[in-house]
């Protein structure tokens, strides 16, 4: 199943300001577009000594703008026209020579008398930096940044590492993909705003010995989802997850953990200082009693070894026991009887809500159907995308939150 368009319908104005990051504003258009955004272009005269208005046209399929005297506009009035329908203006790169003019006014040139002109209300203004560590560092930069967020700009960044000049530290300009998933965070609407929610996302690994174990099939795709979900709702987000290969959503604190004792010992000191919990790991229920120190080896005799099991320890119910408990949100992923094993486990677990799934048919995958069950009954979350039913759920757990 494809991904969702999540910029779909958005129209987006891209400045370049100078600078060597010019040259990530090419996969930076590919990536808006992809994403379903509309891209429009404008370059500075400095923009144009790094990267061509006919890359960048190729990539946007729209004509670029770099002069205020451009002739295509039959009112010659471009930094009017370019923003009236714009849903926000990304300035990508911007460099410390920008910031400090959109401090100060400064509009001799297209970019920043359309930043200016923009209808403030209506169109909001994101600006990426990209610049020299000391650049960055300067006390006179720190400042315009102060002021930039005073004015309401919103500022993405910067990175860390490796940079054109050969130095290493703060100022790159994000990757490409990072600006894409800012751009999509800040268009999803903050119902979190000032919460604190504890995700829980993956398998977990219960040793035998030192290189085999008991895990499950899951992917810890839902559970990232979710994590981003809530990042993007405006929530601070911690997500501990099982041993899984999924890069960690932008914005989102991560606890690796591989059994579920330590995933047990990660999650109870700090739950209760959460607003949410949602256990969407799937946790094994056993793990042996014992830890060989060595490999457990072929003896000849073709005779299985046994081992005894032991029962880990519930997370869910022991956060939901808590004197003061976050709001607890469980997952069940079965393989049959879904509702009524769903509301079986409401009651055991005693929380407000139980997110059911087929486990088999989803372990793996890029989409889901999940069913929401709760003491006055239950609903379908129809077949999607895994993203598009995270936000569907962070939309549902919103709510209860608010009139709870």
């Amino acid at each position: 199943m494809s991904t969702p368009l999540d910029l779909a319908g958005r129209h987006i104005v891209l400045g370049l300001s100078g600078g060597i990051a010019c040259y990530k504003a090419a996969e930076l258009t590919r990536e808006l577009v992809k994403a379903g955004a509309t891209v429009q272009v404008v370059m500075t005269e400095a923009a144009e000594h790094f990267i061509t208005p006919v890359t960048m046209q190729a990539l946007s399929n729209r004509n670029v703008y770099a002069s205020q005297w451009d002739a295509r506009e039959p009112n010659s009035m471009a930094h009017i026209n370019l923003t009236r329908e714009a849903d926000a203006v990304l300035v990508a790169p911007a460099s410390a020579d920008f910031l400090a003019r959109l401090v100060h006014g400064a509009a001799d040139d297209l970019l920043s008398l359309m930043c200016l002109a923009r209808p403030i209300g209506t169109c909001p203004l994101l600006v990426a930096p990209a610049m020299n560590r000391e650049m960055w560092a300067h006390p006179a930069t720190q400042r315009n940044l102060k002021q930039l967020i005073a004015d309401g700009t919103t500022i993405l960044g910067p990175g860390a590492g490796d940079q054109a000049c050969g130095e290493i530290g703060d100022g790159r300009m994000l990757e490409p993909e990072e600006l894409r998933d800012e751009m999509i965070a800040f268009f999803q609407p903050k119902t979190l705003r000032g919460k604190r929610m504890l995700i829980t996302a993956g398998p977990t690994f219960e040793a035998i010995d030192p290189v085999r174990g008991i895990t499950n099939l899951s992917s810890g795709k839902m559970g990232f989802a979710i994590a981003r979900a809530a990042q993007e709702a405006g929530a601070d987000v911690t997500l501990v997850a099982g041993p899984v290969h999924l890069p960690t959503p932008r914005g989102v604190r991560r606890i690796d953990v591989r059994s579920a004792q330590q995933m047990y010992d990660a999650v109870l000191p700090s739950a209760a200082l959460n607003d949410v919990f949602v256990a969407t790991a799937a946790v094994a229920d056993w793990r042996p009693a014992s830890l060989s120190d060595h490999k457990i080896k072929k003896d000849g005799n073709k005779v299985a070894p046994t081992f005894e099991l032991t029962e880990n320890p519930d997370i869910l119910a022991a956060v939901a026991k808590l004197p003061n408990r976050p709001y607890c949100v469980g997952f069940a992923a079965e393989s049959h009887d879904l509702l009524k094993h769903a509301q079986e486990k409401l009651v055991r677990k005693n929380v407000p809500l139980i997110v059911g799934n087929l486990g088999p048919a989803t372990f793996g995958r890029d989409d889901n159907a999940l069913m929401l069950v709760d003491v006055q009954g239950h609903r379908e979350l129809p077949q999607a995308d895994k993203r598009t039913l995270a936000r569907q759920l962070i939309e549902e757990i919103s709510k209860r939150l608010s009139h709870s």
